[in-house]
């Protein structure tokens, strides 16, 4: 899970740095005095909102997401850029953030699916380390009672209970 963390932490505080940027407001009256200009002098300025029914340019209500339909209707506010209304911004960031939530999901899926096959492997490998362990000290057990049996029978304790002929 950290790798994960280590990769979509950078992303995260750059979305984050940019929409800082672009929250922080002009002065009030800016755009106000463009009004009577084209819409690629109003839209030099962020903060400012150009409506095509109008020929207007307003400050963007930045209390509310989106402009209020008595400032200018959506499909005829712009905003960022002249040839595309706020409507068909709206729509394409959303897209564009649910593509890129998405893809966010996907890759940390991965990342963490990826991390559990790695430990179930080396979960495996240590497994078979063990068997492989239990398996020499067994043989070597056994080799010890084989020794054992030997000395017994050299010295001649063979028998039911060994020690009963030092008694």
């Amino acid at each position: 899970m950290m790798k994960c963390l280590r990769i979509f932490l950078p992303a995260l505080l750059l979305v984050s740095g940019l929409a800082t940027v672009l929250a922080e407001s002009a002065p009030k009256h800016v755009c106000e005095t463009k009004n009577g200009t084209s819409c690629d002098d109003c839209l030099k300025n962020v903060t400012c909102l150009w409506c095509t029914t109008t020929k207007s340019c307003v400050t963007y209500p930045v209390g509310t997401i989106l402009p209020p339909h008595s400032l200018c209707p959506l499909n005829d506010a712009r905003w960022g850029l002249c040839w595309m209304n706020f409507q068909t911004l709206i729509i394409t960031l959303s897209v564009l953030g649910a593509v890129l939530i998405i893809a966010i999901m996907v890759c940390m899926f991965c990342c963490c699916k990826c991390e559990n096959f790695g430990s179930k492997r080396s979960e495996a490998k240590m497994q078979r380390q063990a068997n492989k362990t239990k398996a020499k000290q067994e043989e070597r057990r056994a080799e010890m009672n084989k020794r054992h049996q030997e000395i017994r029978q050299k010295y001649g304790l063979n028998g039911p209970n060994p020690y009963a002929r030092f008694s």
